[in-house]
């Protein structure tokens, strides 16, 4: 189950976006039953809606919760529009929207990155948007900056050429993925005349043919005012913003009516055309005998999957509240339906769904992973069993409940932050005509009814207008293919391009107001219980949401080579029963508040993550007390979460990523570094139910184990609360520690290729061991990682190797820095040809920075794109909690989450040119590239 699910493909700059929280009060009908009902809210309070007289509709929302604003841009553009031929032109046109105006002729990913923006854009069916959030002082700079590409882009051969290689890129990227293609022929099958049929982001074929006329025309046509939304949402003040808005786009020329009208003419009768031919003959009631033949995809890979689909009405239809309650009680959660048929039988691995609802009409899938030894056609058979029982029976009351607290229990969670609000309004104003929808969706989801339930499965669900899938994987036992080593520098020579001057680029930035002058960040109110186990807490009363943060000292570094996998396979067996409540009634605890609480081992630590509405922290306390104190690790669960692993390690190792790390890892560490195991077949199977029991009875403790609660609480009801729960949970002895040894550097570059059949993009890793996060170079590291390769658009890594030469999609440096030395690496993905060259520019790249360092100007623009859009981060609470919770574990002050700006200012020059000789070592480095075996050139 998504809340809302969509397709959305194109660029994810930042890792993503934050966020803020909302304020003011909301309203949700409240579900007439004896469940608690979700609080009132209201998603379009205080939103005003303006038309200009060019037709560009603009909604603005006052959100005065933190010094940040969220502006984005909406076109009502995507994959539905384009036709044979140039499928993918609008992911293109997005693409391009980044590489410059008349006005401003320079990648603006770095105009955004100055500014501290946390960008980015999508491409869909029905709309492509752009957005950014950044602090409030930057407000009418990135209206200017919008505005500007709204008719100015840049759209010549040389930008063209460059960025279809980049998409091409991204497009051989989804390639790798079994789950991209299956849906790729499911969706081709189920709608072959219809553009929704095609994928979102195109295909290589049109994506060669695009002209610069063609791409150009196509922009004129629909980047125009009267076909946008601008969405303005934050801590500003409405009537000098709506000013602002008429000086920026209001000069803007809508497109000639002339010119417009035979298009939405011919758009009128392509969607009678479509509504007759395949929504009503879809809608019909078929016999059986008509049903598809079943789609087989037998090609290399790992995990069968299964894809089933089914057509559905557009947004706007009655059935769609009834539709999306239906999908919750199908895949909402571990006591959904179909998780419990196929999952806790054994049958499948992993099952979903979600109900894609757009301005045409849609569809509904159900996507499923087959567990180890189990037959996609049995998935089939008892998935269908449980759609038929769902068509004849009503539901429960209890059901019912549970995913109608559920829907509306995530829409508020998923609003915390002022970036989802603008989301939301700019959504529903494109896709479904009016940015009151939402508030209408969820008074009729209030009203659903079991009948109504069962009308829509026995409408919607019929096998006669399903499509479905499957991919058969060829290499069953997910070992990756030949390999090729070698040893050595690359080959080819290179020489990059000189670093982008901020100074020339400060000229293209549009004037940002007086520096936002914040109020202080709040700082945690820090205790420690009797029995050792420490907590944070931050009150923050603006939405009735909590968010929970977590460690316990027991990540894998503690596993070793004989039984790596042990401290995820313990973390992940936690939810499965204890003393007094089993696996389903641990589910339906949570599940019936629309709460929700994971885990999951990492290197240094288990992750403990929770969110829930405010009114339900009792319960979210409670749960974690009882898991962590009382897990009992059943065997048979043991066993289902054991085949799981099973498959999830063979879907690792047929991924370039996920196995690139691997190796990459591998290679720095040695085999008796901690941070040198991962889990093989072998050692998951050895795994016990003793070795469990053992381990979780060792590590999990109270003196091991941190949270950070921040949300709608009362700190001394909360610390009542942890006591009541906590204090009687007691350890013996000192807890265990992990002797992490110093790592040197490779004496020599070293490079390892490895070949994965049937990929159609390659992946690589260049790197070696860096530093903690306590090393006193921390600050100026991540400075300096933010000129080389912070931002795949903005970085000196991006602009060389993305930008200039267009040979990935994404380029991204980090210094993965914990309490321990983590690995300095560099990713990034190219076509297999594409691969040396790109290693080649890149270890350039570091020679530059190592011989030539970087300028006073680089120095000043990466310190203020952090702390400029450190406002950004804080606005979220969900990322508060969890950056509390890492200076807690990391052994920083509480102040940390106040000082880190002032921190990053502080780093001098000098700083960074001792930090450049430290820690770039361009001659000792481990370089690991996975995927297609074209990657290494005859003879390299």
């Amino acid at each position: 189950m998504k809340s809302r699910a969509y397709m959305l493909i194109g660029f994810f700059l930042s890792i993503l976006l934050s966020l803020v929280p909302f304020s003011g009060n909301f309203t949700i009908a409240a579900t007439p039953t004896a469940t608690a009902p979700v609080p009132a809210l209201s998603f379009t309070q205080g939103v005003q809606k303006t038309v200009l007289d060019n037709g560009l509709t603009v909604l603005t929302k006052e959100v005065h919760t933190a010094p940040v604003v969220s502006v984005q841009v909406w076109y009502k553009v995507g994959s539905r529009n384009e036709v044979k031929g140039e499928n993918g032109i609008s992911h293109q046109l997005e693409h391009l929207m980044f590489k410059g105006t008349t006005n401003r002729p320079v990648q603006f990913g770095r105009l955004f990155s100055a500014l501290g923006s946390q960008f980015n854009a999508f491409t869909s069916y029905d709309e492509t948007a752009y957005f950014g959030t950044v602090q409030r002082d930057r407000l009418e700079a990135l209206l200017t900056l919008e505005a500007d590409r709204m008719k100015n882009a840049l759209i010549n051969p040389e930008q063209l050429t460059s960025e279809k290689r980049v998409v091409i890129s991204e497009l051989q990227g989804y390639e790798n993925s079994p789950e991209y293609r299956l849906n790729r022929e499911v969706m081709r099958n189920a709608f072959p005349n219809r553009a929704y049929g095609l994928p979102v982001g195109g295909t290589k074929a049109d994506v060669e043919k695009f002209t610069v006329e063609q791409v150009r025309n196509y922009y004129q046509k629909y980047y125009s005012p009267e076909n946008a939304t601008l969405v303005i949402t934050g801590d500003f003040a409405t009537e000098p913003v709506q000013k602002i808005v008429q000086e920026t786009f209001g000069k803007l020329s809508p497109q000639a009516k002339q010119d417009k009208m035979p298009d939405e003419a011919s758009k009128a009768l392509d969607n009678l055309f479509l509504l007759t031919s395949s929504s009503v003959a879809d809608a019909s009631s078929a016999t059986p005998a008509n049903k598809k033949a079943t789609i087989v995809l037998k090609q290399p890979g790992s995990a069968a999957l299964l894809q089933a689909l089914y057509p559905l009405p557009d947004l706007n239809h009655p059935d769609v509240p009834a539709i999306d309650v239906m999908d919750a009680v199908l895949t909402g959660g571990r006591s959904s339906r179909l998780y419990q048929a196929l999952v806790e039988s054994g049958l499948a691995s992993s099952v979903g769904g979600s109900a894609v609802e757009l301005i045409e009409p849609g569809w509904y899938e159900i996507n499923a992973t087959a567990a180890p030894g189990q037959q996609l056609s049995k998935i089939a058979q008892v998935l269908q069993e449980s759609l038929t029982k769902l068509q004849e029976q009503p539901i429960s009351a209890e059901e019912l409940n549970r995913a109608k607290t559920q829907l509306q229990a995530s829409y508020v969670l998923s609003n915390q932050d002022i970036t989802s609000q603008a989301n939301l309004l700019g959504y529903n104003q494109t896709v479904a005509g009016d940015y009151h929808f939402i508030e209408k969706y969820l008074a009729a989801i209030a009203k659903v009814t079991p009948a109504q339930i069962q009308k829509a499965a026995k409408t919607y669900l019929n096998p006669a207008k399903q499509t479905i899938g499957y991919f058969e994987p060829t290499q069953p036992d997910g070992q990756p293919g030949t390999s090729n080593a070698g040893s050595g520098r690359t080959v080819e020579n290179f020489s990059p391009g000189k670093p982008v001057d901020p100074a020339e680029l400060a000229k293209y930035l549009p004037p940002a107001t007086s520096t936002t002058d914040s109020k202080k960040q709040s700082l945690p109110e820090e205790f420690t219980l009797n029995n050792g186990l420490r907590v944070l807490l931050l009150s923050d009363r603006n939405v009735p949401t909590i968010n929970l943060s977590g460690q316990i000292d027991a990540g894998t570094e503690f596993d070793g080579n004989q039984k790596a996998g042990l401290a995820n396979l313990t973390a992940t067996n936690l939810m499965n029963g204890t003393q007094t409540k089993d696996a389903l009634t641990l589910a339906k605890t949570l599940e019936d508040k629309g709460a929700g609480l994971g885990f999951s081992a990492s290197r240094e630590g288990v992750n403990i993550t929770g969110e829930g509405l405010s009114a339900n922290l009792p319960i979210l306390i409670q749960t974690l007390a009882d898991v962590l104190k009382n897990a009992t690790f059943p065997a048979e669960q043991l066993e289902l979460s054991r085949q799981r692993a099973l498959t999830t390690l063979k879907v690792q190792l047929d991924d370039p990523s996920g196995l690139g790390r691997r190796i990459f890892q591998q290679a720095i560490y040695p085999e008796n570094h901690p941070f040198h195991s991962f889990p093989t077949e072998e050692s998951l199977k050895t795994i016990t139910r003793d070795d469990l029991l053992s381990f979780y009875q060792t590590h999990y403790r109270p003196d091991t184990t941190t949270i950070a609660l921040v949300g709608d609480f009362d700190p001394v009801k909360v610390k009542a609360l942890l006591n009541q729960q906590f204090g009687k949970w007691e350890a013996t002895g000192k807890p265990p520690i992990v002797q992490v040894p110093p790592v040197p550097l490779p004496q020599t570059s070293t490079q390892l290729n490895k070949v994965i059949p049937g990929k159609a993009e390659a992946v690589t890793y260049i790197g070696y061991n860096g530093i903690s996060r306590k090393d006193k170079r921390f600050y100026a590291a991540l400075v300096l990682n933010q000129i080389l390769g912070g931002d795949t658009l903005a970085s000196r890594l991006g602009t060389e190797v993305r930008d200039r030469q267009g040979l990935t999609y994404g380029i991204y440096s980090a210094f993965a820095a914990g309490i321990n030395p983590g690995p300095f690496l560099i990713q990034m993905q190219t076509a297999p040809g594409d691969a040396q060259k790109a290693i080649a520019s890149t270890v350039a790249l570091l020679k530059q920075l190592r011989e030539q360092g970087v300028t006073e100007a680089e120095l000043n623009t990466a310190k203020r794109s952090i702390t400029n859009s450190y406002p950004v981060d804080l606005a979220n609470p969900s990322n508060v909690s969890s950056i509390i919770l890492d200076n807690a574990v990391l052994g920083l002050s509480r102040a940390e989450i106040r000082e880190f700006p002032q921190q990053i200012q502080a780093v001098t020059m000098a700083q960074m040119q001792q930090v450049i000789q430290d820690l770039i070592k361009p001659e000792n480095l481990v370089i690991v590239t996975t995927g297609p075996g074209e990657t290494v050139p005859k003879g390299g």
